[in-house]
C-alpha cells in the first residue's frame, strides 16, 4: 500500500462511517510519518482503523471496503475494520499521533500511529511478522532502539519486560518466538 491509497482508504471510511476522523493503528499507520516508506515496510495491502468518533462504526467499514468486498477486488488494497483494544500501547500515544489529511481525503482526518507508537505495539503483539517489521524499522533507521526504549515508561510493568525481550530478539536478528530469542550468544543490549 501507498500513501494515495491510504488517503483513499481515508476518504472511503469517513464516507462509510459518517465519521470525521478515523484512527489507523496496523503497519500502514508508518505511512502518515513516512509517506515514502520503503517497499518492504509497505508490503501489507490492509489498513487496520476505526473510526474515532464511534470505534462500533469499524464493522461498516469492514464489510464495504473490507477483504474480498468489491473495493478490494477493485483497488488491490482494503481497510480491515477493528477496535481501539486491537493494539496495546503506550499512554501518551494519542499526543503523537500523526495527521493526514489533504484533498486525497476528502474532508476525512486519518490519525496515523508514530513509528515509535507502531513499533512498540508491534513488539506487544509478538508475531513473527510484527517482529520482523520493527526489525526492518530499526535497520533502516525509521526508529531507533533508545526511541523505544524511552517510551517504554508509558506502559505497563509486565508489558515494559516483554517489549524489552522481543526488542532485544530483534536487534539479534531473532524475529520468531519460538526460541524465546534465547538461543545463541546474547549481548547486553537493554
Amino acid at each position: 500500500m501507498n500513501r494515495k491509497q491510504l488517503e483513499h482508504i481515508v476518504r472511503a471510511s469517513g464516507s462509510i462511517s459518517g465519521c470525521h476522523e478515523v484512527v489507523i493503528i496496523g503497519s500502514q499507520a508508518l505511512l502518515g510519518a513516512c509517506p515514502d516508506a520503503p517497499a518492504e515496510l509497505l508490503m501489507s495491502m490492509e489498513a487496520d482503523l476505526y473510526p474515532s468518533e464511534d470505534p462500533e462504526k469499524a464493522e461498516l467499514i469492514d464489510g464495504c471496503i473490507g477483504e474480498l468486498s468489491p473495493f478490494h477486488e477493485t483497488f488491490g488494497y482494503y481497510a480491515h475494520g477493528v477496535g481501539p483494544e486491537t493494539a496495546k500501547l503506550p499512554a501518551g500515544w494519542k499526543g503523537r499521533l500523526v495527521r493526514v489529511e489533504n484533498e486525497n481525503t476528502g474532508g476525512t482526518i486519518g490519525w496515523c500511529l508514530s513509528p515509535v507508537d507502531l513499533a512498540i505495539s508491534k513488539l506487544l503483539a509478538g508475531r513473527p511478522k510484527d517482529l520482523e517489521f520493527v526489525r526492518q524499522m530499526v535497520v533502516i533507521g525509521i526508529i531507533t532502539e533508545q526511541a523505544i526504549l524511552a517510551m517504554l515508561c508509558e506502559l505497563a510493568p509486565g508489558d515494559v519486560s516483554i517489549s524489552k525481550d522481543r526488542l532485544r530478539s530483534v536487534l539479534l536478528g531473532k524475529t520468531s518466538l519460538s526460541d524465546g530469542g534465547n538461543s545463541g550468544p546474547r549481548k547486553h543490549l537493554l
